[in-house]
């Protein structure tokens, strides 16, 4: 999702597993166009996983990916169910997902939802919670637009320890716990069933970088070396995609999966 849908800032919690402070934070330069964005090997290897777990959750019949940005995963999804939506608050993501050939692409925002109550089976939400101001309005949005026994797959950033000038950088507002997720989950209404890691093979370096960077001015790591980021870690993201599949969970992972069922 991209920054410029919500006003950027946020600093991580202090105490393990706590709601983060917000504040603001200053301006920082405008991240690549979504489908810029998506050229990037993190993206590539991040489908692999994320299509993975879908695989494991078996056909739809509506499905809705909230804020799909130019439609990378919503051609994954529109693969598993009868009938695929998508919408973004970005004018720019919704262009490209349309020109990317989904056709039922909206512009709107994640917290108001143009769709009836209990239209989706199937509902997905991939880095776009940790953008918003409130996450449990959205995440109560989504669940209003869920049938009952609806499952909702959610990824996140994760450990928030490791918040830095890439948090900045790329607009979030926090980043997560399994307990902190769980938690404005139920809030809303949704019933967590399991929730998973991933970008587990590079943490330790990645992590070195969020430390050793944090004095320095905001910049999202994917684009502090493009072409060596994305060589390193596509690759590694889709030997995580490999393990998913064998039925494997990280335990942790720069980002975090939750699975939900609407109560």
């Amino acid at each position: 999702m991209n920054r410029a849908r919500h006003r950027a800032g946020a600093t991580p919690a202090s105490a393990k597993g706590a709601r983060p402070l917000v504040t603001n934070l200053p301006a920082v330069p405008s991240l690549p166009s979504p489908a810029d964005k998506e050229r990037h090997g993190w993206y590539d290897g991040r489908r692999d996983v994320l299509a993975a777990m879908l695989d494991r959750l078996g056909p739809a019949q509506d499905a809705l990916d909230a804020g799909c940005g130019a439609g990378l995963m919503l051609t994954e999804l529109s693969t598993r169910a009868v009938r695929c939506r998508g919408v973004d608050a970005d004018p720019r993501a919704v262009a490209a997902a349309q020109a990317r050939g989904c056709a039922d692409v909206q512009l709107a925002p994640i917290e108001k939802l143009p769709f009836a109550d209990g239209t989706f089976d199937l509902l997905t939400s991939f880095d776009v919670l940790e953008h918003t101001d409130d996450d449990v309005r959205a995440l109560r949005e989504l669940r209003r637009v869920a049938r009952p026994g609806a499952r909702l797959l959610v990824a996140v950033p994760a450990l928030p320890r490791l918040w830095s000038g890439h948090d900045v950088a790329a607009g979030h507002r926090r980043r997560y716990t399994r307990r902190s997720l769980a938690a404005a989950a139920r809030s809303a209404g949704w019933t967590p069933v399991r929730a998973a890691s991933f970008n587990t093979l590079l943490l330790a370096p990645m992590a070195a970088v969020r430390f050793a960077t944090r004095k320095h001015p905001p910049k999202t790591d994917l684009y502090r070396a493009p072409r060596v980021v994305g060589a390193v870690v596509g690759p590694a993201l889709r030997l995580e995609a490999q393990a998913v599949r064998a039925g494997i969970r990280f335990p942790v992972g720069l980002s975090l999966t939750m699975l939900l069922e609407a109560a």
